[in-house]
């Protein structure tokens, strides 16, 4: 007896010292079974996990038979004629009627100790910043911290971005890269310096940073040498927009939108408003359709063709302050509108017709998560009549947004404040 309970402890500590199991390792007749319980959206997540993944989600055509189940159809051959794209229609067309008619659930925490502006969100992950002294990434499933970076001292984080490996924040005159694993390497002071920063995107291997004096700096990351200084504009650079091809568009305090190329010393194109609409808050760039999209300070939005260098419409969406605009980057019906106003506008991608407006209910529960011990605040949405006067609606239910990001069926919102807001749009 004694040495059958031995030998079982033995195995135990093996099990217990053996490396956890990888995705990636995971047999596909288990993933089958496991995919089998999710929906259609779930499992789009899921191809974005890993290639074994997508593999086994598009061999089984999971993604074909979900759209079938919830149409209720009995064919499948118009199905499988173009599966990818009735599958990605459906999936658009079902986030949009989410975003115009679902139930609106809202979940909030307070993600830092400090006033912050800003969020940014990629596959399941949070990343909040810009007014504390760190930046949190959070879990979107547990709301749980996952990890913290730290600033240096006496430096004010400006702007940042994320992905799987990697942070990349512009703090003080300079660029920081923090690696996943908590390492950060800063650009040398002779290459790396900023004259005043305003902003900052990047796309792998480069960086561009907006600067007051109207240049628009191009850095490799992996060099962490300037390569281009690029005079965009007559005055501030206060937005960025990088596109997959290497063009990138900045907006300016002057109200005017440049179309610019890393590898030329000058713009390729300037884009201007037909109307006179103050000064280029923030810049969002359709690359499914070659559309770039601008918020103004007079609470303007416009659309322009890149194609064709030219402007399609301008359409004034809110009586104040237009901080932030988002859309999936598959999306080319509606994109997300948020302000000083605090109100949510759904907007039509090809006319700039505001769809619906959202703010939040004032009607509040709390709850504790077991596993993180956060404290969330829920709330519900509700959708508002556009001829409504803003300021007669109270302004704890419309706290202003300076920040979106944006996913499906979910929009996520900073408010300059200790919170962070979760919209869930439950289309059933």
């Amino acid at each position: 007896m004694g040495i059958t309970e031995t030998v079982g402890e033995s195995s135990a500590r093996k099990m217990r010292r053996r490396a956890p199991t990888s995705i990636e390792s995971l047999d596909a007749d288990i993933l089958c079974i496991i995919f089998s319980f999710l929906d259609l959206f779930d499992l789009v997540h899921c191809t974005v996990v890993c290639n074994s993944w997508h593999g086994v989600i598009k061999k089984l055509k999971l993604l074909q038979s979900s759209c079938r189940k919830m149409h209720q159809l009995g064919s499948t051959s118009s199905m499988e004629q173009t599966p990818e794209v009735d599958v990605e229609d459906f999936a658009m067309k079902h986030h949009k009627m989410a975003l115009l008619r679902g139930r609106i659930e809202i979940e909030r925490w307070e993600a830092h100790s400090h006033r912050f502006s800003q969020c940014r969100m990629k596959k399941g992950l949070l990343l909040t910043g810009v007014g504390d002294k760190v930046m949190r990434l959070w879990s979107l499933n547990s709301y749980k911290c996952m990890e913290e970076y730290s600033l240096p001292d006496a430096a004010s984080l400006i702007d940042f971005d994320f992905d799987e490996s990697k942070v990349v924040g512009l703090v003080g005159t300079r660029i920081s890269i923090w690696r996943r694993n908590g390492q950060r390497s800063i650009f040398p002071s002779r290459e790396g310096t900023i004259p005043k920063g305003l902003c900052m995107r990047y796309i792998d291997p480069e960086a561009v940073v907006g600067c007051e004096d109207g240049t628009a700096r191009v850095f490799d990351m992996y060099s962490k040498t300037c390569s281009q200084i690029i005079r965009t504009h007559g005055g501030p650079i206060t937005c960025l927009s990088l596109s997959d091809n290497q063009l990138f568009l900045s907006g300016s305090s002057l109200g005017r939108v440049t179309v610019s190329d890393p590898l030329l010393d000058q713009p390729v194109a300037t884009l201007k408003s037909t109307i006179t609409a103050g000064g280029i808050q923030t810049i969002c760039f359709n690359q499914g359709s070659n559309l770039a999209f601008s918020g103004t300070t007079a609470g303007y939005v416009s659309c322009w063709d890149l194609r064709k260098m030219r402007q399609l419409w301008e359409n004034r969406v809110s009586p104040n302050v237009v901080y932030s605009i988002q859309q999936l980057r598959t999306d080319t019906s509606v994109m997300i509108a948020g302000g000083i106003d605090g109100v949510l506008r759904v907007i039509d991608q090809k006319s700039g017709r505001v769809l619906c407006s959202c703010i939040m209910d004032d009607k509040v529960s709390t709850v504790r998560r077991r596993q993180t011990q956060v404290v969330v605040e829920k709330r519900r949405g509700k959708r508002v009549s556009q001829d409504i006067e803003i300021d007669k609606i109270e302004r704890k239910t419309r706290p202003q947004i300076s920040c979106i990001a944006m996913g499906m069926k979910k929009v996520v919102t900073a408010h300059s404040g200790k919170f962070i807001s979760i919209w869930k749009f439950n289309h059933s």
